[in-house]
């Protein structure tokens, strides 16, 4: 079974779907507190390594994934522009989170993400995502890109 597939399996994963804002990062907090709220067997640490990760990729997909859209009109009253679909869940061995746009089509290979050294202003997100994670992959299809995190517990 996928991890994909895994997520749709479990009864009380939690999903969003929203525009791509920095305002919903506020909000995509607010859902990982729910989500430990209902799992409180998730140790602090791995809690921890699992905001910092979805938020830094979160933050990475609304700020370039959409950067072509800069100075474009607003999307239109029937819910079109630039989304965002999240999917959180917690087996007994894992927390497992997949994270979809409808951004431009990325380019990114993970193996050859590292850390920028320490006067860069910029650049950490992935490579503390990937420090952080167990599993952490990528890829873009059907005009949409695909995140699929996994944290395993301790």
């Amino acid at each position: 079974m996928t991890e994909s597939s895994t997520l749709q399996a479990l009864p009380d994963r939690l999903e969003l779907s929203a525009p791509a804002s920095e305002e919903m990062l506020d909000l995509v907090h607010v859902l990982l507190e729910h989500l430990w709220q209902q799992h409180e067997e998730v140790p602090v640490a791995e809690r921890m390594r699992v905001e910092m990760a979805v938020i830094e990729i979160l933050a990475n997909v609304i700020e370039h994934a959409f950067e072509v859209d800069a100075g474009r009109p607003a999307a239109d009253e029937r819910g079109d522009g630039r989304r965002f679909t999240i999917t959180l869940g917690v087996t007994d061995a894992e927390v497992l989170i997949d994270l979809a746009d409808n951004g431009e089509p990325a380019a990114i290979d993970l193996s050859r993400v590292t850390m920028p050294d320490e006067d860069a202003e910029s650049g950490r997100g992935l490579a503390l995502a990937l420090a952080s994670l167990t599993d952490l992959s990528f890829h873009s299809a059907d005009g949409r890109n695909h995140w699929s995190m996994r944290c395993d517990l301790s």
